[in-house]
């Protein structure tokens, strides 16, 4: 069952349970998603409001944006826990022999790479969000900003918990190359996120009228 068909109290229980997954990956990545999904719905209640006459193509355009992320952050999290368990698989390959152990070895590399794309794509896809936080706040219906205000700080500490993850999959990476290149995307995608988040609070601070 993937994690979009799951009820919440399903997941919930499961994400509790002694299990590895679901995890932190899958929940970066779930968080993103409803972050995604709030900025849906201002934009839903701005789309046919006349009051916003002069922003419905634009809105219009967002909601697609949103959406899309939306399906790809919750696809992310199903991602994650297929990443994880690759890597789980590799500790029951035999290990007796040299050759066994090589291959063992190169397949936990091979497995480790993919376990960290997978929430650095859930970071760059929360980036996204958090982009588009600002003119959905800036521009939409008034009486559901608050909402735009709680999507920047859920798709905030779902990039963070994704860069976590990332993190701890590049510490048992050898692949020197890969983890510099790696490295360097992660703190450009923080930077990144600093700016989105101080644009986004602005935005949602002169359309409610209040400090966030």
């Amino acid at each position: 069952m993937t994690t979009g068909e799951m009820s919440i109290a399903a997941y919930l229980d499961a994400l509790a349970s002694k299990q590895s997954t679901p995890g932190g990956g899958g929940a970066a990545a779930l968080t993103g998603s409803q972050a995604a999904a709030l900025l849906s719905m201002v934009i839903n209640f701005t789309l046919g409001n006349k009051k916003y006459a002069d922003v419905q193509a634009a809105m219009t355009g967002y909601l697609a944006t949103s959406e899309q992320l939306r399906r790809q952050l919750l696809a992310l999290a199903d991602e994650d826990a297929a990443a994880f368990e690759s890597v789980s698989a590799v500790y029951a390959m035999p290990k007796q022999t040299e050759a066994e152990k090589a291959a063992r070895s190169d397949a936990l590399q091979a497995a480790l790479i993919g376990a960290a794309r997978v929430p650095m794509a859930t970071a760059e896809r929360c980036l996204d969000v958090l982009r588009l936080a600002e003119p959905v706040a800036a521009q939409g219906n008034s009486n559901v900003v608050s909402d735009a205000a709680t999507a920047l700080y859920l798709a905030d500490a779902a990039l963070r918990a994704a860069v976590v993850n990332v993190n701890i999959n590049l510490k048992f990476i050898k692949d020197e190359g890969f983890v510099t290149r790696a490295a360097i995307q992660r703190d450009a995608l923080l930077a990144d996120a600093a700016a989105a988040i101080a644009a986004g609070k602005a935005a949602c601070q002169q359309s409610l009228g209040i400090d966030l």
